[in-house]
């Protein structure tokens, strides 16, 4: 799996162009037709199908899903409705009323914030060394109630850093970005935040 850029036209112009390469060995990666369609759910009821590209190595011949920065792997709701959901949490709010207020089932978003709330501390300083990397002048959150707010804080500094950096990133959501930056593991990113 391979987080990409939400742009589908310019994912594939770079998949065409021999602009993408194996997270495995680095070798350029081939169009390998598509992955099986899914369904994710947006905000707002919002409901959008989803075809991901997928790539072969041209070295390792391992096959890669490019999945959209807006997507995190093996979840039905996007980047954006999950983050919104764990940034509530961070505001000390239990998981039955950040359910009903996104509108999502209530084991649905406690299982999203019990595995963030494992990984806050590794998201913590993952994010923390990246804002540092990106700030000419970086400015740390303070000290929040807890770890997974910290941890909640450090991402949305990170962004806010690299939007200063690169402009475009204005368009990009927190979370996006978030996922982006550590392969779509925000709520597994047991390797990649480590």
């Amino acid at each position: 799996m391979l987080i990409v850029d939400s742009d589908v036209l310019l994912v594939e112009r770079r998949l065409r162009t021999g602009e993408l390469l194996c997270p495995s060995c680095g070798a350029v990666l081939a169009p390998w037709g598509h992955g099986r369609p899914r369904e994710i759910r947006g905000d707002l009821g919002v409901r959008r199908f989803v075809r991901p590209r997928r790539s072969r190595c041209t070295g390792c011949q391992v096959t890669h899903v490019l999945l959209p920065e807006a997507l995190w792997p093996r979840q039905l709701d996007a980047a954006e409705v999950i983050g919104v959901g764990l940034e509530i949490a961070a505001l000390g709010m239990g998981h039955r009323q950040v359910a009903a207020h996104l509108g999502r089932a209530d084991d649905t978003v406690r299982g999203w914030i019990r595995r963030f709330r494992r990984r806050s501390e590794d998201i913590r300083r993952y994010f923390t060394v990246a804002l540092v990397a990106l700030a000419d002048d970086p400015v740390m959150p303070k000290s929040a109630a807890s770890p997974l707010s910290d941890a909640v804080s450090v991402i949305a500094a990170a962004h806010r850093a690299a939007a200063m950096k690169w402009p475009e990133m204005n368009t990009v959501s927190p979370w996006a970005f978030a996922g982006r930056v550590i392969g779509g593991r925000v709520l597994t990113c047991t390797s990649s935040a480590s």
